[in-house]
C-alpha cells in the first residue's frame, strides 16, 4: 500500500511539471524608436498639449472634452470628466499638483501604424515617478492615453490602441 501511494505521489509530481510560458509580444522589428527631430513639430506639440490638458484636469477640476479632430471616437467616449476626476483624486493625494510633461521618447509601431509619445509627468512631490503615453494614429488623432509608473525601458506590451 505504501508503495502505491509513493508511486502515485511521484507520478503526480512529475506530471505537474510547470511549463515556461512566454508573453505574447509583437516582434521587435515592429517597434521603431524615432529620433525626436524625425517627428513633425506640430505632431509633437499636439501630443504634448492634449496630454497636458488631460493631466491639468487634476489641478483645475475641469476637462475640455476632445473633439473628433483630436481623438478617436473610443477615446472621446472613454475620456469623461467623472473618470478623470476619480483618477485625479488619487494622483493629487499621492503626488501633489501636476506641473508639466517632459517628452522622453517617441516610438513608431509598424503593425498598427501608430506613434507612441512617452512623456514623464512632473508633479509637485519629488516621489512622483509617472509616465503618460499618448498614442497617435495615422490621422494624428489620440487613439490611446495611458498613465503608468515610470520605468526607463520601453515595454510595448503596455500599449493598447483604442483604449
Amino acid at each position: 500500500m505504501n508503495k502505491v501511494i509513493i508511486l502515485l505521489s511521484l507520478s503526480l509530481l512529475i506530471s505537474c511539471k510547470s511549463k515556461k510560458v512566454s508573453a505574447v509580444l509583437p516582434p521587435e522589428s515592429t517597434v521603431i524608436k524615432l529620433a525626436t527631430a524625425e517627428v513633425d513639430t506640430d505632431v509633437k506639440d499636439k501630443a504634448y498639449e492634449l496630454g497636458r490638458r488631460v493631466l491639468m484636469t487634476c489641478n483645475v477640476s475641469k476637462f475640455k472634452p476632445f473633439n473628433s479632430a483630436e481623438a478617436t471616437p473610443t477615446v472621446i467616449q472613454n475620456m469623461t470628466q467623472e473618470r478623470l476626476t476619480k483618477t485625479c483624486l488619487k494622483f493629487r493625494l499621492k503626488y501633489g499638483d501636476f506641473k508639466d510633461l517632459q517628452l522622453v521618447e517617441i516610438f513608431k509601431l509598424k503593425s498598427t501604424n501608430t506613434t507612441v509619445f512617452r512623456f514623464k509627468a512632473l508633479y509637485e512631490k519629488k516621489i512622483a515617478n509617472k509616465e503618460l503615453r499618448m498614442t497617435m494614429n495615422e490621422k494624428n488623432q489620440v487613439s490611446a492615453v495611458k498613465s503608468l509608473d515610470w520605468i526607463d525601458a520601453y515595454e510595448n506590451k503596455t500599449v493598447q490602441s483604442n483604449k
